[in-house]
């Protein structure tokens, strides 16, 4: 794959991979996620990536919402343990609008209260309508027991009441202390030349002032094999079970990955599927 990188003055990398298609692809990833906050923060990564959409210094969440849907693009995020993501899918020729927007959203939200307030009751519905998905909520039960409840182990959404206590202050404060340039990778897929995507990101992000990454994430608790079981009233049941695997750069992780999908993967021909659901079903 030919990819153009650069590294603007302030620290953020661009990263673009040109290939022959109208549409295009554009995202902000931010290393920042669930396991950066404090033990006062359970879900604020997850929160501001909800509120970011509600207002900036120029715009209302109207104007926000509408500026890539006029134009047939879709502007989302999403939030993990790990990092941050805003990102666009735009007919090429708006991809200045798209970037101009991503930019905005980032670097000069406001949070208002009033939308703060209307988003909390938003995401209180969608953590209460999680509890009620027995095969999601074992995968957080698992990593809070792997993670000895540190932060690695939290649910990325937080809690009613971690969410109910979040002001703009703190909103404020988790940016200042995590959104660092130097975490930051402006990524770009779609038809169009390095030179004008290097002008456009530098025009729109390089103004932003370098705000360096200094401290070291905590490592997590070595691990301690353990077992939790719980009763609840479904009818069916979920059982994870894991153990130390092979880090990102290690060769053997690939056969690892086949293995567990032989083993009780996704597919309907697995192992454990198929002695569980079609012999003793």
């Amino acid at each position: 794959m030919d990819l153009f990188t650069h590294t603007l003055p302030n620290g953020i990398r661009l990263v673009h991979h040109r290939v022959a298609s109208p549409v295009g692809h554009c995202g902000l990833i931010i290393n920042t996620g669930s396991r950066d906050e404090n033990e006062n923060e359970h879900g604020m990564a997850h929160f501001i990536e909800h509120v970011i959409f509600k207002g900036t210094q120029k715009r209302k969440t109207w104007h926000i919402l509408s500026r890539l849907d006029d134009v047939g693009g879709e502007l989302n995020a999403y939030t993990s343990k790990e990092e941050t993501a805003i990102y666009a899918s735009f007919l090429i020729q708006d991809f200045d609008r798209a970037v101009e927007l991503l930019h905005d959203i980032t670097f000069h939200s406001v949070f208002p209260e009033k939308e703060l307030n209307k988003e909390k009751e938003v995401i209180i519905d969608e953590i209460n309508s999680y509890k009620d998905n027995p095969a999601e909520l074992i995968i957080d039960d698992f990593e809070e027991l792997v993670f000895d409840d540190g932060p690695m182990g939290h649910n990325i959404l937080g809690t009613a009441d971690s969410i109910k206590n979040f002001s703009r202050e703190d909103i404020l404060n988790f940016i200042a202390n995590n959104y660092h340039t130097d975490q930051m990778v402006l990524c770009m897929v779609g038809d169009m030349d390095p030179d004008r995507f290097l002008k456009t990101a530098d025009k729109y992000f390089g103004a932003e002032s370098s705000n360096l990454r200094t401290q070291k994430r905590p490592a997590p608790p070595n691990y301690q094999p353990s077992e939790l079981r719980k009763e609840l009233d479904t009818f069916q049941s979920h059982i994870s079970i894991g153990n130390i695997a092979y880090d990102l750069e290690n060769p053997k992780r690939l056969g690892l990955s086949l293995l567990n999908n032989l083993l009780g993967g996704p597919g309907m021909n697995s192992r454990l599927n198929m002695a569980l659901r079609e012999k003793t079903a």
